[in-house]
């Protein structure tokens, strides 16, 4: 799962995505850059071990809640991430701004084995909603979550420079879950 980089000092991390950084969706592009740069390597598909709330927010933007055991196994995708390239995702993901939480999560992924495949346990990081709205929003979605985020909910996904911007992310949260 390694990625041949330049520096043998940069860190890996394993980061499962769920929503528009997946191959085909709106913000993969993001992601191309960071395997373009030796950034970032594609590990393949794989499901959450535990069942989690995957919902959909303000302008469309998909959201895993850290409520292990609600809502459904997750389909998404792994990749292995360095050290710069985690931290560009840091930032597209709001993490300093209270927008998502970079956390532990444990994925499964079916290998190949010959003539047969075994499923492997692997830890990686997920960004879930922020804790300060994360549950709030679940219950606003009446507990009803996705297992995939799919082409279709993608159609309805806004990109940030497309949004108000003179309303930020979090009123936009706000709003929406002070909505009757």
């Amino acid at each position: 799962m390694a990625m041949a980089m330049a520096d043998t000092q940069t860190k890996e991390t394993i980061v499962f995505t769920y929503g528009t950084l997946k191959r085909d969706f709106p913000n993969y592009t993001l992601i191309q850059d960071l395997i373009l740069q030796n950034a970032a390597a594609y590990i393949g598909t794989c499901i959450t071990h535990q069942s989690h709330p995957l919902v959909i927010g303000p302008h469309g933007i998909p959201f895993l809640i850290k409520l292990p055991g609600a809502g459904h196994h997750v389909n998404g995708e792994l990749y292995c991430v360095s050290t710069r390239g985690l931290a560009r995702l840091d930032e597209f993901e709001g993490t300093s701004n209270g927008h998502y939480e970079r956390l532990p999560i444990q994925v499964t992924k079916t290998e190949n084995k010959g003539e047969g495949s075994d499923i492997v346990l692997l830890e990686a990081e997920a960004y879930y909603a922020h804790r300060s709205f994360g549950k709030r929003l679940w219950e606003k979605r009446g507990r009803i979550g996705l297992s995939e985020y799919s082409q279709n909910n993608a159609k309805e996904y806004v990109k940030k420079e497309d949004r108000d911007k003179d309303v930020s992310f979090l009123d936009n949260i706000e709003m929406l879950l002070s909505k009757s």
